[in-house]
């Protein structure tokens, strides 16, 4: 086997210190151009690789970051994940994804893992933290920010959209275009987000003495929407507007509706969504959907959870950023919209 190239070797050939050498592969470090430039070729042409974990032991930063995320089938999330992974990258650090659907025991195992991994940090996207789980954390001096995702615990800093707003315009818009028979097909009832966005949709209806005419959790799962449209639709008052809690669901919605009850979309039923994936904006759907400032999220909480990292001693901070209502062929235009 060949013998490991060292950081001494490769001072030696670009005639540099091992300091030099240190610096080059430090993500942030400070060197000048020209002694970084003769350090990666000389560490190319011998073949160096720096070793990352002996470098953890000594700064005590592993300069790894824990994603835990609890699904993907939903659009919103390989796109938020890119993002922050893409970001955190930029600013030197290296990325472990686990997967942990929604249960204690699977978010536990997770969990133990990224501490047995010495991560600097860790964001849950859409994983909730247990009591247990936010205390051990704490102790360990490993500072963790939940993405679109809140709970009630001062430890943990959380990034989201600001939900109850966001349901708050889609039942202001539904109302301007002159609908009143309002159904929701709600986000999961255990998620922060299900709840705010249905406490807002609701809220806002209220202020104009309406209620909904249906409100179904649809878990987030897409044939559980579909199968809240078919009892929307079966009932003797049928919606004529449904505000689904994401556009994962609503994209299942849209299809019962048109290619199974064949009911028009939109004349004879208004669908929203919430989230604004790519997808939303494909022919075949057109989704009039409430969008996600995906690109602020993921830059607030990659400078929360640095700055964290950086001043152990920061205050947690619960943040919500404003998104906008995307209006697209899925629903009724209010008389005179020009938006």
């Amino acid at each position: 086997m060949a013998e490991k190239v060292t950081s001494v070797q490769v001072a030696a050939r670009a005639g540099v210190s091992q300091s030099a050498v240190s610096r080059v592969f430090t993500p942030g470090a400070s060197v000048s151009k020209d002694t970084a430039r003769k350090v990666r070729e000389a560490a190319d042409a011998l073949g160096y690789r720096p070793n990352v974990l002996a470098r953890s032991l000594i700064t005590g930063r592993s300069r790894i970051i824990g994603l835990v995320v609890a699904y993907l089938e939903n659009y919103f999330y390989p796109v938020a994940l890119e993002r922050l992974s893409n970001a955190l990258q930029e600013r030197g650090y290296h990325i472990l994804i686990f997967m942990a659907p929604n249960s204690t025991e699977n978010v536990e195992q997770v969990m133990q893992e990224l501490l047995d991994y010495q991560v600097d940090g860790i964001i849950t996207a859409s994983v909730a933290m247990s009591n247990d789980l936010s205390s051990r954390c704490a102790s360990a001096g490993i500072p963790v920010v939940m993405f679109n995702r809140g709970q009630d615990d001062p430890r943990l800093s959380e990034v989201t959209s600001d939900n109850i707003a966001g349901g708050r315009k889609v039942a202001d818009f539904l109302i301007k275009a002159g609908h009143r028979r309002i159904a929701h097909i709600a986000g999961w009832s255990g998620s922060s987000t299900g709840r705010d966005r249905a406490l807002g949709f609701s809220e806002r209806l209220a202020q104009e003495g309406m209620e909904p005419v249906g409100v179904i959790d649809g878990m987030y799962d897409r044939e559980t929407a579909a199968d809240a449209a078919r009892q929307l639709m079966s009932r003797r008052e049928k919606p004529d507007a449904i505000f689904v809690g994401n556009d994962h669901m609503a994209f299942a919605v849209m299809d019962a509706l048109r290619f199974e009850l064949k009911v028009r979309v939109p004349e004879d039923v208004s669908v929203v969504g919430y989230d604004d994936v790519p997808m939303a904006d494909w022919p075949s759907y057109q989704l009039t959907t409430l969008r996600q400032p995906v690109n602020r999220m993921v830059s607030t909480t990659v400078d929360t959870l640095l700055g964290s990292i950086e001043d152990g001693d920061r205050t947690p901070h619960k943040i919500r950023i404003d998104g906008p209502l995307i209006v697209r062929e899925s629903s009724r235009k209010p008389e005179g919209w020009n938006k």
